[in-house]
């Protein structure tokens, strides 16, 4: 389909995911599409892991793309024709976009996260650390490894509950040109740590038992991609620490604004029409819905 063709069109498209009834995501991208003037419908729908292949083969040509959340990201790959080379390097797709080639239909996967967060992360002042923490292991974990190397970070370690399931996440950093080591999460709060930047990609919720040192809470950022429930236990350890730190809602506000960029012209480094108002109706529209990190 043509871009103006795509435009011009009403659409429908949603995020998918489970749970999903707390997304933000429909407060962000409609809010883009009353700035640009387009006739689209953005819902969530809640889909559970293995119900992803029979939801998107019932679609049908009214739908332009999707948004997707855990634990969909990885469950979606092999219904794709194509990634892009963000999404083939993390094998973590949050945004698909319908086409057509050769009178059947395609899906193309993206992966928005990792400019979202380096976005993000330099709107809170972080522009480069040479050493980061990621805590968890999952599909965000790849994305926050990737957005480590966009800031220059030449060493990271991974803390999760089960290490052996970190061991994607060290090749993935190696193949980066990063020492990547993990470690447990039971063994947090060692006094020894150090890190320049933490980016915990943990569930909302998640009880950790433990503190990282009161030092490093105080000197080095925390971004914690999860914005509900907010404050998490994480970000109260930070702040009482009085430690810098920032919600998920900033990442989730910058990758909103480049899918809203795919679902219009197909192209994630294609700037939307006016997208300095475009993205300040969006911010806009995010206050008041959620707790600022």
């Amino acid at each position: 389909m043509a871009e103006s063709e795509r435009s011009q069109s009403p659409r429908r498209l949603a995020v998918l995911g489970s749970p999903i009834a707390h997304s933000l995501s429909p407060v962000l991208h409609r809010a883009a599409y009353r700035a640009l003037s387009l006739d689209w419908h953005y819902d969530a729908v809640e889909v559970t892991a293995g119900a992803l292949p029979a939801f998107v083969g019932s679609l049908n040509d009214d739908w332009l793309g999707l948004s997707l959340t855990m634990p969909l990201k990885h469950e979606i790959l092999p219904l794709l024709d194509g990634m892009d080379r963000v999404a083939a390097q993390t094998g973590s797709v949050n945004t698909v976009l319908f086409g057509q080639a050769e009178g059947r239909r395609t899906r193309q996967g993206f992966n928005t996260d990792v400019a979202g967060l380096v976005r993000a992360l330099a709107e809170a002042g972080v522009r480069q650390a040479a050493h980061v923490t990621v805590l968890g292991a999952g599909a965000t974990a790849a994305s926050a490894l990737v957005a480590a190397a966009d800031l220059g970070a030449e060493m990271v370690e991974v803390l999760v509950r089960t290490p052996a399931k970190a061991a994607d996440l060290a090749s993935l950093g190696r193949s980066l040109g990063m020492v990547v080591t993990v470690g447990d999460l039971a063994d947090l709060d060692d006094p020894t740590r150090r890190s320049e930047l933490v980016i915990s990609t943990l569930p909302g919720g998640t009880i950790l038992g433990a503190e990282f040192p009161a030092d490093l809470r105080a000197r080095a950022p925390l971004f914690d991609v999860s914005y509900s429930p907010w404050p998490s236990e994480l970000a109260r350890s930070w702040s009482a620490a009085g430690g810098l730190v920032r919600s998920g809602q900033g990442m989730l506000l910058h990758q909103a604004l480049i899918q809203v960029r795919i679902f219009r012209s197909g192209d994630p480094f294609e700037p939307v029409p006016g997208e300095d108002a475009v993205l300040e109706a969006m911010r806009g529209a995010l206050t008041g819905q959620a707790v600022t990190g």
